[in-house]
């Protein structure tokens, strides 16, 4: 009797156990950006941005963007088009390889009725005359589809003095808040798939005042956005930026929730990258931050989710030179 209600006792401490479990709330990222990477970074859209001491590890990729990837994007100088583009001849080529060889292993040799030694030496001889035919015809269409190049284009290539064919980064400073974190880049696509002027990538120095900036603008996002206020958001992000936190926090209404954010304090922050393109200037910045981020029922305010006590991301700003910072990308430290 003793045995059975010590047993009944643990059964019962158990089940309370998995029911509070169950009823806790899950631990979710609900805050503005956690959804995954997004904005635009520039031309460094699909580029990492260098590591810092405060975010180490590499960010997050920028999976929602509205920036399109171009030929001097991801691998400077190379076209994925060209890439992927199969090589005339090569498949043929080889099918005819190993078709006069497996021939001649078999007596047969390519054209029939030749054996032996004499059948492995027309099997040479036929295939070097078809290396010489492909290799014609190969120069001859390349030739057809290259054309005389545009001339506009030959004057911006001589006047640069850098190869227009793809980025010509320089090095990066990864600093600690430092004023004198700089980025000095190379070359850019004003725009995909166009056959305009590239855009030359120059250097940006970052003051403590810009450090201001970019923590003011941690906090006034975070605030606007666990108060729904989308018009305040405009007015801290880009246009690109605004619409995506318009976007997670509609999903929020259909699902009956609200993300609550308070408690938002900057614990360490450095410089990733900074850097211009023409007469827009970028800077990306690491930050880990504390946060209270919770998610509750619109209707009954139990909570629902909990997020994480301490975020590390990288936040990219972008500017019109003598602007003001706004926020363009928000990418997740790893």
């Amino acid at each position: 009797m003793l045995m059975s209600t010590s047993r009944f006792k643990r059964a019962a401490t158990l089940l309370t156990l998995a029911a509070s479990l169950a009823l806790a709330a899950p631990i979710v990222e609900a805050r503005p950006g956690s959804s995954g990477g997004m904005g635009s970074r520039g031309s460094k859209t699909y580029t990492a941005p260098s590591a810092t001491p405060t975010a180490p590890g590499a960010a997050a990729p920028i999976q929602r963007t509205q920036t399109q990837p171009g030929p001097a994007m991801g691998n400077p100088g190379m076209n994925p088009a060209a890439a992927q583009r199969p090589r005339f001849g090569g498949g043929f080529m080889a099918g005819l390889l190993g078709a006069g060889l497996l021939g001649a292993l078999l007596g047969s040799g390519f054209l029939g009725g030749l054996g032996g030694i004499a059948s492995f030496i027309g099997l040479l001889l036929q295939v070097g005359l078809l290396v010489l035919i492909v290799t014609f015809a190969v120069r001859w269409f390349r030739r057809r589809q290259a054309g005389p190049a545009p001339a506009a284009y030959a004057r911006d290539s001589a006047g640069s003095g850098m190869n227009p064919g793809g980025m010509n980064p320089g090095g990066m400073n990864p600093g600690g808040m430092n004023p004198g974190g700089l980025n000095a880049g190379g070359m850019s696509p004003r725009g995909p798939g166009m056959g305009a002027a590239p855009v030359a990538v120059g250097k940006v120095a970052i003051g403590p005042g810009d450090f201001e900036s970019f923590e003011l603008a941690l906090n006034d996002v975070q605030e606007a956005y666990g108060r729904e206020d989308v018009a305040r958001l405009r007015t801290l992000a880009t246009p690109e930026m605004a619409g995506y936190f318009e976007e997670e926090l509609r999903a929020n209404e259909q699902r009956g929730v609200v993300n609550r954010i308070s408690g938002v304090k900057l614990n360490q922050g450095d410089l990733s990258e900074a850097w211009s393109e023409g007469q827009t200037e970028y800077a990306t910045v690491a930050m880990r931050y504390a946060i209270t981020d919770v998610t509750v029922d619109r209707r009954t305010n139990a909570v629902v989710e909990t997020g994480e006590p301490e975020a590390v991301e990288l936040w990219t700003f972008v500017r019109q030179r003598g602007g003001r910072w706004l926020v363009s990308a928000i990418q997740q430290g790893r």
